[in-house]
C-alpha cells in the first residue's frame, strides 16, 4: 500500500487497482487493523508474562509494541493506546478508548527507553534467556538495545514538521545512543526473518506468486533509478516481458512490467524493519536540520554506500560515489537526502512517512484518482465503526486529511 502511494510500485489488478485510483474505503483496511492489533496484544501478553523476572523478553515485547503502535498510529493518527489489547480484563476493555497521536508518540518513547533499561541488565537478572525462539536476534540483548535507539530517532524525525530543530536534536541524542550501543553497519539491522517454505514464505515473494500481476514496479521509481544509473535496478526489479527493466506508468492497468526483484521477494528475503541505512539517513536529515552540513554529508555517503554493498555485494562504482555520495557541507541539499532515502528505503512505509513530512520526492498524484491528491491516511475501519463505541464519530472518511504529526 505504502509503495503505491509513493509511486515506487502501481496496483493496476483487483483491489491494488482501487488503491492506485485511491478508492480506499473503510471496510478496504480492516485486515491490516486487525492484523497490527493482533501483534500489539500478542506483545502486551509477552510484557505481562515475562514481569520483573524476564527482563530481556519484557524489552524485547515493548520494542515491537513500540514499533507496531508507531506503524499504526503513523497510518491512522488517533488509535487506541493505553486500552488496547485489554479485553481479557473485563468488558469494560471491550470499547478501547482513542488516544491522541501526540500521546502515542510519548507512549511509544517510554517504551523504548524501558526497553533499553530491561535490556541493560544483567544476564543474570533473567530467569529464562532468550536463544533461537528470538528469530531477528537469537537473544542478543544488545543488538535489540541498538534497534530500539534507532526507533527512537525514527519517530523523533517524524515530528519534523512539530517541532524542526527539537526533534533533530533529539533523533541526533538517539543515533549518538545507537552508536555508543555498537552500531556500526548492518550486521546489527532488525529484520523479519522468513525462512522461506511453507507459511514461511517471504512475503512480497508470496504475494508475487499469488497474486500475480496485481502489483508491477512504478514507472516514477524504474525512471529514477535508471536517472542515475543506480546498481541496484536488477536487484530491486525483475525483468520485464521485453528482458529489461520497466515500470507501469501512474493510473495504467500495464502488467507487462517489472515485479519486484529477488532481493526483496525470493522466498528467504528477509524484510528490513529499522536498520543501519536508515539511522545513517536520519542522521544526515536531522544534521541538516540542526544546519551540522558536515555531518549530514557524511551520512548521507556512508548510507548510500552501505545500502549499495548490502544490495549488491560489491561496493559501489567510482563514478557512482562520485556522482551520488560525495557531498560536502557545501554541495548536501535536503532533496538529495530524502530523494536517496526513498530509493534505499524501498518496500519499506517508512518511504510513506517520509513523503508526507517531506514532499520529497515530489509526486504528480494520479490524474484520474477519486481523490485531488494522493492519500495522506487510512480511514476508520468498518469493524471499528460497527463495534467499538468510542471509535471516532463520525469516521474519519477522509483519507487527505493529515495526521497530527503531518498538519
Amino acid at each position: 500500500m505504502a509503495t503505491v502511494f509513493t509511486q515506487q510500485c502501481e496496483g493496476t489488478q483487483a483491489q491494488y487497482e482501487d488503491l492506485a485510483n485511491y478508492s480506499l474505503l473503510e471496510g478496504d483496511n480492516n485486515n491490516e487493523w486487525n492484523s497490527h492489533y493482533s501483534a500489539i496484544t500478542d506483545c502486551n501478553i509477552l510484557i505481562d508474562l515475562a514481569s520483573e523476572s524476564n527482563p530481556y523478553y519484557r524489552g524485547i515485547g515493548k520494542i515491537l509494541k513500540a514499533m507496531n503502535l508507531g506503524l499504526t498510529t503513523d497510518l491512522w493518527g488517533d488509535i487506541p493506546n493505553r486500552e488496547a489489547g485489554k479485553g481479557l480484563q473485563g468488558e469494560e476493555f471491550f470499547s478501547s478508548a482513542y488516544d491522541a497521536q501526540e500521546l502515542v508518540y510519548q507512549d511509544i518513547q517510554t517504551l523504548l527507553s524501558e526497553a533499553v533499561t530491561d535490556l541493560s541488565k544483567s544476564e543474570d537478572a533473567n530467569t529464562i534467556l532468550p536463544g533461537t525462539d528470538d528469530l531477528i536476534f537469537n537473544g542478543d540483548a544488545s543488538k535489540w538495545i541498538i534497534t530500539a535507539h534507532i526507533l527512537r530517532a525514527r519517530y523523533e524525525n517524524h515530528l519534523s514538521k512539530r517541532d524542526p530543530m527539537g526533534s533533530a536534536t533529539r533523533a541526533l541524542a538517539a543515533i549518538d545512543d545507537a552508536v555508543a550501543a555498537g552500531m556500526a553497519g548492518s550486521d546489527s539491522d532488525c529484520n523479519a526473518i522468513f525462512p522461506g517454505d511453507g507459511n514461511s514464505l517471504n512475503q512480497w515473494y508470496a504475494f508475487n506468486n499469488d497474486r500475480q500481476d496485481y502489483i508491477k514496479m512504478g514507472e516514477f521509481f524504474v525512471d529514477l533509478l535508471k536517472s542515475i544509473d543506480d546498481p541496484r535496478l536488477t536487484f530491486y526489479a525483475s525483468e520485464d516481458g521485453n528482458g529489461g527493466y520497466s515500470g507501469t506508468p501512474l493510473g495504467s492497468i500495464v502488467t507487462s512490467t517489472s515485479d519486484v526483484g529477488a532481493y526483496f521477494a525470493s522466498p528467504s528475503s528477509s524484510a528490513p524493519l529499522a536498520t543501519y541505512v536508515e539511522a545513517k539517513f536520519i542522521e544526515a536529515e536531522a544534521a541538516m536540520r540542526s544546519n551540522d552540513k558536515m555531518r549530514a554529508a557524511a551520512a548521507h555517503n556512508e548510507a548510500i554506500k552501505a545500502h549499495i554493498l548490502q544490495v549488491t555485494g560489491a561496493p559501489a562504482p567510482d563514478d557512482y560515489i562520485m556522482a551520488q555520495a560525495n557531498e560536502s557541507d557545501a554541495s548536501i541539499t535536503m532533496d538529495k537526502i530524502m530523494t536517496h532515502k526513498y530509493v534505499a528505503l524501498f518496500t519499506q512505509v517508512e518511504v510513506y512517512s517520509d513523503w508526507r513530512r517531506t514532499n520529497i520526492p515530489q509526486l504528480t498524484p494520479n490524474p484520474g484518482g477519486l481523490v485531488s491528491g494522493i492519500p495522506r491516511r487510512l480511514p476508520t475501519t468498518q469493524e471499528e465503526r460497527l463495534y467499538n463505541s468510542k471509535a471516532p464519530s463520525p469516521s474519519i472518511t477522509n483519507i487527505l486529511l493529515p495526521v497530527w504529526w503531518d498538519e
